[in-house]
């Protein structure tokens, strides 16, 4: 065992509940996935692909929805063949199998109590067809991503739910989920071309093969002969047929789609149909290709707001009528719980109870539609009674794209947002309904009604042109008095939907576990009876996803509820919907930020002690703690601002003892002799080669701790010029800091990034000025990261008041060539100030290079030469401060073409962190290195360079600054002169 490795009861909570959660894993499941499973899965996949221990279930068995089931393994499937084995073995073992993308689902769709597989990981990537017209894009890619793709040829897909960021194309369409603007028209099930699924059996089916139906009559004979059958029977009974087809004038997405039979001619026509909402109970989907639909970029929004839901309601068709492609809903208890989401404004916390907003949005081709759009908005928007309770409300039309964003962020936000407000301890059950669109008023004061019954205080929000809203109710599923609360309102929710509304009681998050129950109330006895014939047509053995849209148990809907205990306060509000995963380094590695947090949830659920306790104490050390990169990304991608970084800091804080506290901050007193040290092994690593010192690095971490002493990567940078370019103080724009990894590192070329910050800002006519004691100063981002708190707190004080005094307090701005340490100076170390140097930090003006070169050098800057093209990486640090666009303006400046990777995101290098797990790294970048290997580049440019040694790690290319390039792009000539 390695000298100082940590101790796992660092870890171990110290607050829990009283009693243990009665949904707590049993300590019969601590050894994790058991034999036989275990050893006949893994020699049939290998072990990488077979997940066994406790703690990789735990993680797995939560999602978005309100309930909980424990798999008994997890595998991580690559492709189509490791689907086939499963399924094969579960039909040999008589076994049941759920797949499971991105978790995002809001009923328990994606979790399992048997054989769970992920397929995410492995099944991603878009093909864009017919110049935009058509898109293949693989199951496990996010919405977001493939729209990404396809904006650049001016399409987008139908579909556009709020969790678009997260959710999977895939799971769009194992739910039909629709969205916003979908409707009934543009919905997975209209603009599916084709589809490649594989079936209970493991038959492959590509329904756009011209011989798939003589492929699958050979195949599977039994199967062709069911559907057409039922077929048959269906479209002979018209009373029948007139109840399909009603069903479905209204968006419903609760049960199989019936229609199915009525669309689709031949057996493989009706599966294709009958694949979609199907909630993987009849196949994985393995590829789908969609038809595209015009992106209309001329957009004009307005947010406005009524004194109560059903007037807001009322005027919901109006705007139809008008032209609105979306008109979206949001009432007060929503509205005001979104204070929490970055950018809303405060005062809506101060709007009155009944307040109710509309959202409405105008999309055009041209320029005389969008004219056309807004004045017959305006001729609704004159015949409304309008209120403006608090002052940030306007009720305006607006083209301005910034305040459109930040009203769909607000919207958006609705489930996270609700959920993150929601008491501490509570479950969030998610509804989603619809009814005739005509009758939306109506439903709302009903809706109303019912909820103040039963004692709920709802959030409400939805899509109110298609009839379509969801409400958000939370209770305490470990009070059985709560859960009987819960059951009374959920029996008379359905019967209102049904009996009076002839509603949908799903309408576009598919059935779930928590409506299976009410499927005949909808339906009736004959049309479910129809779709128990289906499933059993084609799984006849139920190997897949049983209970999750069909359950005879009139209270299924109650199996499963997970409690949810109190943890750190920092992630107490996390409602596990998972929007931050696909931000996350670690994501295909160990742990995402919501699996983390569902771990610590897990621990808090379990009596001290116990076995299942310390098993994830075991792993949580290392797949949860070491691994977290610390980018706080997940903190940007997260509605409510969930920062699990911090909080995965905060217990690497915990785990450090005394000794390595003071050692750490006795680093950060002398960090002079320090820099020049680490300067100086630099130096003397790049002269005896990468080989030895690597080999020593490496027996050094297994003596150490592999989390303490970083291992030297092959290519590592040499030693920094031990002096920086002369400047002087006397009309200086600016001071300028360089960074201390800039101090420790050289750059690729001869001209180091000092000097090359130094000549460009000459050459702009804004010199600046590096002061003469800069050495021994740090943005205290090496201490915070790693959670030594007194070191960071050391050094964090010293730099203010070092800024303080180099920029005449705060006359002149302080540039910092390095965004990580922009960010930790300008942000990340305010915590840890002194009340007086806080004052003193308030003074100061923090500029990034990247900003101080796009707003204050181009302007006056000739550029003399370019490269061809130019690849760049955005840092986790360049998102936080939101200066992305200024690398892409300096980086255009400098490139003919300049090209941002699709999937370009944190390269978890994280200053050493990259050098300590160097997996992690490798894992995060894969996608993006792949892209960058693909084709060749002039120039690979960022502007950290921790980062740019990682990608140069990643991609076998060379990254460097774009100051860099910026110099040489406005370097004048002996002609020049």
């Amino acid at each position: 065992m390695p000298l100082l490795e940590p101790r796992h009861d660092t870890l171990r909570p110290v607050a829990r509940p009283e009693t243990p959660a009665p949904d707590r894993v049993p300590e019969d499941r601590a050894g994790g996935t058991p034999e036989p499973l275990r050893g006949e899965l893994t020699a049939l996949l290998g072990a990488e692909k077979v997940l066994t221990g406790i703690s990789d279930l735990v993680r797995y068995a939560s999602d978005a929805s309100p309930y909980r089931f424990v798999p008994r393994v997890v595998v991580i499937a690559e492709d189509i063949d490791d689907v086939s084995t499963v399924l094969s073995y579960a039909h040999g073992k008589n076994r049941e199998v759920v797949f499971r993308a991105a978790g995002t689902s809001l009923n328990g769709q994606a979790q399992g109590e048997d054989i769970l597989v992920d397929v995410r990981r492995h099944w991603t990537g878009v093909e864009v067809l017919d110049g935009g017209a058509r898109a293949r894009i693989a199951p496990g890619t996010t919405v977001a991503r493939a729209n990404a793709a396809l904006a650049r040829h001016g399409r987008v897909l139908g579909p556009d739910p709020a969790s678009a960021i997260a959710c999977t194309v895939g799971g769009v369409v194992a739910n039909n989920a629709s969205g916003m603007t979908a409707g009934t028209t543009r919905n997975a099930y209209r603009t599916l071309a084709s589809l490649t699924f594989v079936l209970p059996s493991g038959t492959i089916v590509d329904t756009a093969d011209p011989r798939a139906d003589d492929l699958l009559a050979h195949a599977e004979p039994a199967l062709c002969a069911g559907l057409l059958e039922l077929k048959e029977e269906i479209g002979s009974d018209p009373a029948l047929v007139a109840r399909i087809r009603a069903k479905y004038t209204i968006k419903n997405t609760n049960g199989y789609r019936l229609d199915a039979f009525l669309d689709g001619e031949t057996p493989v026509e009706i599966l294709r149909g009958l694949m979609v909402g199907s909630e993987g109970t009849l196949g994985f989907i393995s590829e789908t290709v969609f038809d595209t639909l015009p992106l209309d970029r001329r957009v004009t929004a307005g947010l406005f707001f009524f004194p109560s839901l059903p007037e807001a309601a009322a005027a919901v068709p109006l705007f139809t009528r008008a032209g609105a492609s979306a008109v979206e809903l949001m009432d007060g208890n929503t509205l005001r719980a979104s204070v929490s989401v970055a950018g809303v404004p405060a005062d809506w916390a101060e709007l009155p109870g009944p307040t109710t907003a509309l959202l409405v949005e105008f999309r055009t081709p041209d320029e005389s539609r969008q004219e056309a759009c807004e004045e017959a908005a305006r001729k609704v928007l004159e015949g409304l009674s309008l209120v403006s309770p608090v002052a940030s409300v306007t009720n305006v039309l607006t083209r301005d794209a910034e305040a459109i964003a930040g009203h769909w962020k607000a919207r958006k936000a609705f489930v996270t947002a609700v959920g993150g407000a929601r008491p501490s301890g509570s479950t969030l059950i998610t509804e989603d309904f619809a009814v005739p669109p005509e009758r939306l008023a109506e439903a709302c004061e009903a809706l109303l009604e019912l909820q103040t019954r039963h004692g709920f205080d709802a959030a409400v929000a939805g899509h109110a042109a298609h009839g379509n809203l969801h409400f958000l109710l939370a209770f305490d599923a470990s009070h059985p008095a709560d859960v009987r609360r819960y059951e009374a309102f959920m029996d008379d929710f359905c019967r209102l939907t049904v009996e009076r509304f002839d509603g949908s009681l799903k309408a576009e998050h598919a059935t779930g576990r928590n409506i299976a129950p009410f499927l005949e109330l909808e339906w009736g006895p004959r049309a479910t009876e129809l779709m128990w014939r289906i499933k059993r047509v084609v799984d006849p053995d139920g190997v897949l996803a049983p209970r999750i849209m069909l359950d005879r148990d009139p209270r299924a809907h109650l199996r499963g509820l997970k409690t949810i205990p109190r943890v750190e306060p920092v992630a107490d509000p996390c409602i596990e919907c998972g929007f931050c995963e696909p931000t996350c380094p670690s994501q295909d590695l160990t742990t995402t930020p919501r699996q983390r947090i569902v771990l610590r949830r897990e621990m808090m659920r379990q009596p001290e002690g116990s076995p299942v306790e310390d098993g994830l104490l075991e792993a949580y050390g290392h797949d949860a703690v070491d691994t977290c990169a610390g980018d706080s990304t997940c903190r940007l991608a997260c509605p409510v601002g969930i920062d699990t970084g911090a909080m995965m800091r905060d217990f690497r804080h915990a785990r450090h003892s005394p000794r390595e506290e003071r050692a750490a901050a006795l680093a950060a007193r002398h960090f002079r002799s320090v820099e020049a040290a680490a300067r100086m092994a630099v130096a003397v690593a790049d002269r005896i080669g990468d080989k030895w010192v690597t080999g020593a690095t490496r027996a050094a971490r297994r003596a150490v701790r592999p989390d303490l002493v970083p291992e030297w990567l092959p290519g590592m940078p040499g030693a920094a010029p031990a002096n920086l370019p002369p400047t002087a103080r006397v009309g200086a724009a600016a001071v300028y800091y360089p960074a201390c990894v800039n101090r420790i590192f050289a750059g690729p070329g001869d001209l180091s990034l000092a000097e090359a910050v130094v000549a460009v800002s000459a050459r702009a006519g804004m010199p600046v000025w590096i002061p003469d004691d800069v050495a021994g100063t740090c943005c205290a981002t090496i201490w915070h990261s790693k959670g030594y708190d007194s070191g960071n707190r050391v050094m964090a004080n010293r730099i203010v008041e070092a800024a303080w005094g180099w920029t005449a307090g705060g006359a002149l701005p302080l540039v910092v060539d390095a965004s990580s340490c922009t960010l930790g100076i300008a942000h990340e170390l305010v915590p840890c100030l002194t009340p007086e140097n806080r004052a003193l930090h308030a003074e100061l003006t923090v500029v990034d290079s990247l900003v101080w070169a796009a707003r204050d050098l181009l302007p006056h800057l000739t550029v003399r030469r370019t490269v061809g093209s130019a690849v760049l990486h955005p840092t986790c640090s360049m998102r936080h401060l939101g200066d992305e666009e200024q690398l892409r303006t300096v980086a255009e400046a400098c490139a003919d073409e300049v090209v941002v990777p699709a999937d370009a995101g944190c390269c978890a290098f994280a200053g050493d962190r990259g050098m300590l797990h160097k997996e992690l790294t490798e894992s995060a970048t894969r996608k993006e290195a792949e892209f960058v290997r693909s084709r060749p580049f002039d120039a690979h440019l960022s502007a950290n360079r921790m980062c740019e040694v990682g990608m140069d790690h990643a991609t076998g290319r060379g990254y460097y600054s774009v100051l860099l390039e910026l110099e040489r792009a406005t370097r004048p000539t002996a002609d020049d002169a």
